[in-house]
């Protein structure tokens, strides 16, 4: 079998040509190296240790199992099972529905995401930064922060339940474009019209991604990187003019200053009169600085940015009002018409661009500077005149304390930091993780705010919850548990590890704003705030065919999976052994594995 790498280096090297079209796809899914591959990032995951609708997990994961399901694929036998739809809290109070593939159903999903992913990836627009390497959040509001300079109004698209009404005929369509291979068509069929079990009825999938699936992000991208070419393309028929022409008031002064200097130079002047020519220059010359140099009512000179991320995208309008409603009005045709999607009128707003719009959890502006500074030949300019800002709302720091139950606003409106009652049973050091991670996830999504210093008013509510959360626990006051773990200034908890003592201090690393995105893609997810052990290589130890309890050799392997490391109580030796190699997996032999799951391991 080929490498999977080479297979999907092969496959992205084509990808930047639109005219290519890929044969053969299908028979990558008799690689059993593909799902090892897909096998050895899903297994970390806590989540595949839920049961999907076949009532399995990846606990008991092995070669076999494997080439059962590819043997499936081979004939064309294979079906995935409907996902199991249950519901989690959003920040707002609401539900939001989730669907829970089968684990086989995601090894299956993880596969064919590489194959897409390298087919399209080098495809798709500059504009779209959902669900891609190497792009984020960040990368979306840098692209906004650095092109939507001098935009006088802003177009903040909303598609209205884009996920669930993706028209399953129009996406097979796109697909078929370039995959040339129906076999590999009829796979991405099933997945869309798998369906979703809930409270044990079945429910069929008519329209929208598989819902919790692995290729939905995927899927929904080249969905929308339709819309993507359209709005480049509207880009381009929207331009117009070179540049700006100058502004007449900013001309008429700027030449009254040079006709004042001349004269200075030229004529032969009293003191006095030359005093005065210097106080009407000195004048003049600061009311320019309030004049933008180019005419921000040249209706010669227009320009569209454009930036996505996912479902959620804004448009900046360099030209006038009108000129955003008729482009609101072509990307609502465009939509319902060519993808059968909706764009919804009251949440698309036209902002103007002094005005707040939001973004990504950031609210955005082209607010009017007078802030000035000289440039390289000494010369007092207007340095930051209609950039685009980036600013961290204050709910939103507000709303996060809220959900993470740290702060009280009573019926007076007096602000209280409380104590966390979840927390109390945990160890010091675990607390103080928590509260650490909790901390800087919310610095690193918003360290590009102009005003992420005012976090610092988060971080003042948040510190005295860990306090109270301490003080809660070990039944003192706050001055007690200041006394108790404050070492010179520095709150730091102590605790033990292999090597002696240790300590961990809380968060003091202050909310400066930073110019470049985050290198990790976690920005883009939740701050993870459960403690993990050492990375080992999974799949060596299940190709190394040997049990790892009883050493056996040459025999059927499963892997034992748990959550978290916490869960073992150390009290049997298959126990002690997870515990004391850091890992959540013990490949086992066949018997080992039902010997363990019956309690008779030991």
């Amino acid at each position: 079998m080929r490498n999977p790498e080479a297979v999907l280096n092969s496959l992205a090297s084509k990808s930047n040509d639109p005219t290519y079209s890929y044969h053969r796809l299908y028979r990558n899914l008799y690689n059993r190296e593909f799902f090892l591959l897909a096998y050895g990032k899903l297994a970390p995951k806590e989540g595949n240790m839920t049961e999907g609708a076949d009532g399995k997990t990846v606990d008991g994961m092995s070669l076999a199992r494997i080439d059962k399901l590819i043997e499936k694929l081979k004939d064309q036998s294979y079906q995935p099972n409907p996902v199991k739809r249950t519901y989690i809290p959003k920040a707002n109070g609401k539900k939001r529905p989730l669907g829970i593939p089968s684990i086989d159903d995601k090894l299956v999903q993880e596969v064919v995401r590489r194959v897409l992913e390298a087919i399209y990836e080098g495809s798709f627009s500059n504009h779209s930064h959902g669900f891609r390497p190497n792009r984020s959040c960040h990368t979306a509001l840098m692209e906004i922060q650095r092109n939507f300079t001098g935009v006088k109004w802003f177009i903040e698209g909303d598609i209205k339940g884009f996920f669930d009404n993706i028209d399953h005929h129009i996406l097979i369509g796109i697909l078929r474009k370039r995959i040339k291979d129906e076999k590999f068509i009829n796979l991405i069929w099933k997945f869309l019209r798998a369906g979703y079990v809930e409270d044990w009825k079945y429910h069929g999938t008519y329209s929208g991604t598989p819902q919790g699936g692995i290729i939905s992000p995927i899927l929904s991208n080249i969905y929308l990187n339709e819309l993507d070419r359209y709005v480049e393309e509207l880009m381009e028929r929207f331009k117009s003019g070179t540049k700006r022409k100058v502004n007449p008031e900013y001309k008429r002064i700027d030449m009254a200053v040079k006709y004042r200097k001349d004269k200075l130079k030229r004529v032969e002047l009293t003191a006095d009169e030359q005093q005065k020519l210097r106080e009407e220059i000195k004048s003049l010359s600061a009311e320019k600085l309030q004049v933008a140099y180019s005419d921000p009512m040249d209706s010669d000179y227009k320009r569209l940015f454009y930036t996505r991320y996912a479902d959620d995208f804004i448009i900046g309008v360099i030209g006038s009002k009108g000129d955003a409603v008729n482009i609101k009005a072509e990307l609502t045709e465009f939509l319902s018409k060519k993808l059968k999607l909706e764009l919804s009128q009251e949440k698309t707003l036209i902002t103007h661009a002094s005005e707040k719009a939001r973004f990504l959890g950031y609210d955005i502006s082209v607010p009017k500077n007078e802030s000035t500074s000289r440039d390289k030949n000494g010369v007092l300019k207007r340095s930051n005149s209609q950039k685009c800002k980036l600013y961290l709302p204050r709910e939103k720091w507000v709303e996060k304390l809220k959900q993470l139950q740290a702060l009280k606003i009573d019926k007076d409106g007096k602000w209280k930091a409380m104590h966390r009652e979840e927390f109390v049973n945990l160890d010091d050091i675990e607390i103080l993780s928590i509260y650490n991670a909790e901390i800087r996830g919310l610095y690193n999504y918003y360290r590009l705010a102009n005003n992420v210093s005012a976090l610092n008013k988060f971080f003042y509510f948040m510190r005295f919850s860990l306090y109270k959360t301490l003080a809660n626990k070990y039944k003192m006051s706050v001055s007690g548990i200041l006394n108790k773990y404050n070492k010179n200034g520095v709150f730091m908890v102590e605790y033990p590890n292999r090597n002696g003592i240790k300590t961990r201090t809380l968060y003091n690393g202050g909310f400066k704003r930073v110019e470049a995105p985050l290198k990790s893609n976690n920005v883009d997810e939740m701050p993870n705030t459960r403690m993990y052990g050492g990375k080992t290589s999974l799949i060596e130890r299940l190709l190394a065919e040997e049990c790892e309890w009883c050493v056996k050799k040459d025999v059927p392997l499963e892997v034992h999976h748990i959550r978290k490391l916490k869960e073992l109580q150390g009290k049997k030796k298959w126990e002690q052994t997870m515990i004391a190699r850091k890992r959540k997996t013990m490949v086992l032999c066949t018997k080992c594995h039902d010997d363990l799951h019956a309690g008779r391991l030991d």
